[in-house]
Parts: C-alpha cells; structure tokens; sequence
C-alpha cells in the first residue's frame, strides 16, 4: 500500500519541508530532548490535559505534542478550504432543508428513513427557523490525504459539539515560544484571531433586537474530557463559562445568574449534547441543562451554536450522501472527495462488507472517537468474527470503508524520528460569512501502523502550518 509522505519525495525533501529541515539538521543531537521536555513541562502547567471518556476518577493526561510541525503549501490549502466552505454551506443547507420542506428527500436523493427514523433526528425542530438559516456554527471536518499523490479526502463531518481548536491555538503558541526562530524564516498563516472569528460569527446569529449580544459558552463542568477546552475558549473570547445550573428561563427569555442579578443570554455555544440541553424536552434526569430552553429557543429569543438536531448531519449513515447535497443544492462539483462507503443496511453493501472484513474499516454509524469501530488490518480473527455477529445483528447501524493509506509525517518517538499517520481537523465557522482560521488540528497516530489518531485512544497533536 503506498504512502504519502508530507515531508519527502522518496529520498528528496518536498520543497515547502527544505527550510524547515535545513534548520533541522542544523539542531544539537539533544537540543529537541530539552524541548520536547520544556513543552511538556508548560503544557502541564498550563493546564493542557485531556480527560480520558468513561473514566469515573476524572483522570487527566497530557495529550502528546511532536514538535516536527505539518506543513501545507498555501495553494493546497486554498484548494482546501474552498472544498470546505463548499461543504459546510450545503451541509447546513440540508439541515435546513430536513426540517423544513424536505425537498432532497422528495427528490429520492436522500431515503426518507435515513432522516425520519435516525437517532439524531429532532421532531422538535420540525419547522423551527434559525437565525441566518445557519444550524453548523462550528464544524470540524476531518480530512485525511492519502495514495501515492496524496489526494484530500473527507473522512467525516463533525457538527454537533466538535472539540480540539484549543489545541491547535495553543500547540501555535507552543511552537512560537520554543522555536521563534522559526517563525522568522517562514511566512506561516496565523492562527491566534481564531477566537476573534468565533465571537464575531456567534454575536451574528444573535436574535433581532440584541444590539450587544451576550454570549456565553455552557459547559457540562470539570469532569468533562474537554473541559480544558471550554474554559479556554471562554476566556479567549472574553465571555462567561456558564454550567445548567446558571442559567434559568423567564418568559422564553434565558438569563444567566450574577452577583448584580439576572443578566439576559443572547447566544449559547453549548458544548452539551442534545439529549442533556433540556430536562423538558429530552432527557428528564438530565442535571446539565436548562429546563424550558427548547420552548424560549423555538420562540426565537436565544440562538444556539451548535442548532439542535445538527447531528442529523454528522451522522456516518447521512455521510454517503453529502456529494448529493452539494449537487443538490449548490449545483456544483464536489470538491473534496468523500471516502467511498458500503452502507451496510443495504443487502448487496453487507454482503462485500462480511466478505471481506479483513481488508475494511467498519464504523457504527453513531459512533465517534474512535470507538465503536474495526479497522480489519489490525484486527485479530477474533476481533473480527465479533464485529461479523455485530453486522448481522444489526447492519443498518454500521458503514464500511475501504482501509485507506494514511499520509505521514516525521514525528519524533522513543527510537527517534519515524513517519506517523495523521489526519486533519480544519475548523469551519457559519454566521453571517463562512470563515476558517488557515490550518487546523493534525492530529497524529503515535504507535506504529496505526490509523486511530483520536485523543482518546492515544494519539497527540502536531502544529500545522499553511505556508506560502
């Protein structure tokens, strides 16, 4: 399976790499030790750690930095983010469509049951108009490169509560502090104003008549895995970090409690899944959200970043699908390519899936940080006789994909520096404009052969770089 290597050509370094090796070969054999070891030292004191998922204690670990950064060359990136926009309009387009006139379903370009009867779909937004017409405020769109040329793909849309921006801000601020020399020889796109973009996309959606929106950013508290990261983007953009318990609803108005009294929120960037918003609405035993919220969100007088019901979008079953809206409702190419997908509750798409389980990633459709799935390579025959009983089970909660060659990157490990698969995670903002910081997390899989780079089983971060 051949790799594409984002550094080197066979044995020549690709040219946007050359300074950045020269500068390289040029560093004391223990000069990177000491730095890898200063990073970590002030990611600790910082407060930089990742709370494992399903881990009672609230253990925290340090995510692992590489300091070999991901470098693109601006051109590539310009295609990029022109696919990205175009991605993320339609997606949002078809949000809107779903709950409202349900033209690409009627249009058979999408199976009705796929929407209607999907976990995610949200009756209660049934014919609910949102500001801009805008439900993906924030989208982290996972894109991997991969084949000897090294093509973009779209590995999956994340649009409900996607994390890791925080990271990519801070592993900038990591590498400026450890290597500004580098930062003179290189024209690097800066990612820092990210805040400043989110602030100003969110006060966009605000409800008519906010002249100076309030926005807040709601948490479901410290135990959460990205807590970390709630706090940070609070406090970047300068607004409050609020839990349920500090907000209540008075005539389908929101207010947050303060020391001075109540004080109305305009807009919500909430970091909490639908289920726990609303106590009314969804989940009675949640103690994370606010009750009455759907009721004073229905009536238009607070906005929600990300909608509820996006997830509908994000979903590994809709996936399939999403070249479709862009034709659908851009009339218009796609320009980033999606993997290609067996949807297995379809009879033909599980029979290749169980015929050839050993060459295939199988994913559950709702399923997320890496968890939930098979990649068939890697797998022992036991692993891979259980997720066969799992496909028949129940083939309509599954997909399969073809084992794709992730592109790799140098990245310093124990034995030294050694090529690691990694992906990407560009974060798209929708408001009034479409607007990205250039760049996004790359996140790397630091034990050999793997392809999982997900924080949660083990992966780090490197600092991606959009160089002209």
């Amino acid at each position: 399976m051949q790799i594409y290597d984002e550094m080197r050509d066979g044995d020549a370094i690709r040219p946007h790499y050359a300074r950045f090796q020269r500068w390289l070969d040029a560093q004391p054999d223990d000069s990177v030790t000491r730095k890898r070891a200063e990073a970590d030292l002030l990611f600790r004191r910082v407060g930089i750690t990742f709370a494992m998922n399903g881990d009672l204690l609230g253990t925290e670990r340090l995510i692992p930095f590489d300091l070999i950064p991901r470098i693109i060359p601006g051109e590539q990136w310009r295609t990029l983010e022109a696919g990205l926009r175009q991605r993320v309009r339609a997606l949002n387009m078809f949000i809107h469509d779903v709950y409202h006139d349900g033209n690409i379903i009627r249009a058979g370009r999408v199976p009705a049951e796929q929407v209607y009867t999907n976990a995610q779909y949200r009756p209660e937004m049934q014919n609910v108009d949102v500001p801009l017409g805008v439900y993906a405020h924030v989208a982290g769109v996972d894109v991997v490169r991969s084949g000897e040329d090294g093509d973009f793909y779209v590995l999956e849309d994340n649009l409900r509560v996607p994390s890791g921006v925080s990271y990519m801000l801070e592993n900038r601020k990591m590498m400026m502090r450890l290597f500004p020399e580098l930062f003179v020889q290189n024209r690097i796109a800066p990612v820092a104003h990210y805040p400043d973009l989110l602030l100003e996309s969110l006060r966009s959606v605000a409800p008519d008549g906010a002249d100076d929106p309030v926005v807040v950013v709601l948490t479901p508290g410290m135990y959460n895995s990205a807590y970390f990261e709630h706090s940070f983007l609070a406090q970047q953009m300068g607004v409050e970090l609020v839990e349920g318990k500090d907000l209540f609803v008075d005539d389908n108005y929101v207010f947050m409690r303060t020391t001075q009294g109540p004080k109305r929120v305009d807009v919500i960037y909430r970091r909490i899944d639908d289920d726990f918003l609303d106590p009314l609405a969804f989940r009675s035993d949640s103690a994370l959200g606010v009750p009455g919220l759907l009721t004073a969100y229905r009536a238009g007088r607070v906005a929600l970043a990300n909608a509820m019901g996006t997830g509908i979008a994000d979903d590994k079953s809709i996936y399939p699908f999403v070249p479709d809206m862009i034709a659908f409702y851009l009339d218009e190419e796609p320009i980033l390519k999606n993997v290609p997908t067996y949807q297995c509750r379809k009879p033909e798409d599980l029979a290749y899936t169980l015929a050839h389980l050993p060459e295939l990633v199988v994913k559950e459709v709702h399923g997320a940080g890496g968890y939930g799935m098979l990649v068939g390579p890697a797998s022992t025959r036991a692993e891979i006789e259980d997720f066969r009983a799992r496909l028949i089970a129940r083939p309509s909660g599954y997909i399969s994909q073809p084992t794709l060659s992730l592109s790799a990157c140098p990245t310093f490990v124990d034995a030294g520096i050694a090529p690691r698969h990694i992906d990407l995670r560009p974060f798209v903002l929708s408001g009034r404009d479409v607007t990205l910081a250039a760049g996004g997390l790359t996140r790397v899989a630091l034990k050999e052969g793997s392809l999982v780079v997900n924080s949660s089983q083990g992966g780090g971060t490197k600092d991606t770089w959009i160089a002209d």
